[in-house]
């Protein structure tokens, strides 16, 4: 059997900000259905690197495929084909208050030219219960609890089928049994839908109880490093 094609394969990806080492000589691969978490103090390069991943930060030396594209040579005309096929789930959730959790998911599948009323109710419906909202989708984000409301946004980032799903603190902004909750929502997400999934987290306690791949960035001289649980290390360009 052949080996799966990496959804995420970065080589030796710098990543630079006002000329700024954000990130330097770092790698990462991530297969279908792979799961990872990213860590490390504020300012070392989390959201960033998530950022870089559907091309809003531009990778400045290295390689770097990602669902299929060239992140170093892609078209600013194909960043759309690249973004539907990558999944956000942002730490504040991003709903629009004055509508319905359904309201909300309708917008993305309209934007994305799903335009049979039927297919975007029936997607809806299928992404609300596979986060566990079935019977929710009539409320709007004030009368959801914080972790609703996350499931919701979970279930947005479903709504293309994508290849890669990336979280950006998903949990920061939840109590601790919330946050272990959406945290196994998302690896069931990464085993039952093939999809990689990049977790940036500071929860220790979340990745202590669900284990998983794990990638710790660490600050030093001004640039930053790579470690990981797999015995790799990774250090910043003398």
């Amino acid at each position: 059997m052949e080996d799966k094609e990496p959804i995420v394969n970065l080589k030796g990806v710098c990543i630079c900000r006002d000329e700024n080492v954000i990130l330097s000589n770092f790698d990462l691969q991530i297969e279908p259905g792979g799961f990872v978490y990213i860590s490390g103090p504020v300012g070392s390069g989390k959201s960033s690197l998530l950022r870089s991943l559907y091309a809003e930060i531009p990778i400045s030396e290295g390689q770097a495929q990602v669902v299929g594209f060239d992140l170093r040579q892609i078209k600013r005309s194909r960043l759309c084909l690249l973004r539907r096929q990558i999944g956000i789930v942002f730490q504040d959730f991003q709903l629009l208050y004055h509508l319905t959790a359904e309201e909300n998911l309708d917008i993305v599948l309209r934007a994305i030219s799903v335009k049979r009323k039927s297919d975007r109710q029936k997607r809806i419906a299928e992404v609300l219960e596979q986060v566990g909202m079935g019977n929710k989708g009539y409320k709007r984000p004030h009368e959801l609890s914080g972790g609703e409301q996350q499931r919701i946004a979970i279930a947005r980032a479903l709504l293309g089928h994508p290849k890669l799903i990336l979280a950006d603190e998903p949990t920061g902004n939840l109590d601790a049994q919330t946050g272990l909750e959406i945290t196994r929502l998302l690896q069931r997400m990464a085993a039952r839908e093939g999809a990689a999934v990049l977790m940036a987290t500071h929860n220790r306690q979340v990745m202590e109880q669900l284990p998983a791949r794990h990638i710790s960035l660490q600050t030093q001289r001004g640039a930053f490093g790579l470690t990981s649980n797999e015995d790799k290390t990774k250090t910043p360009e003398e």
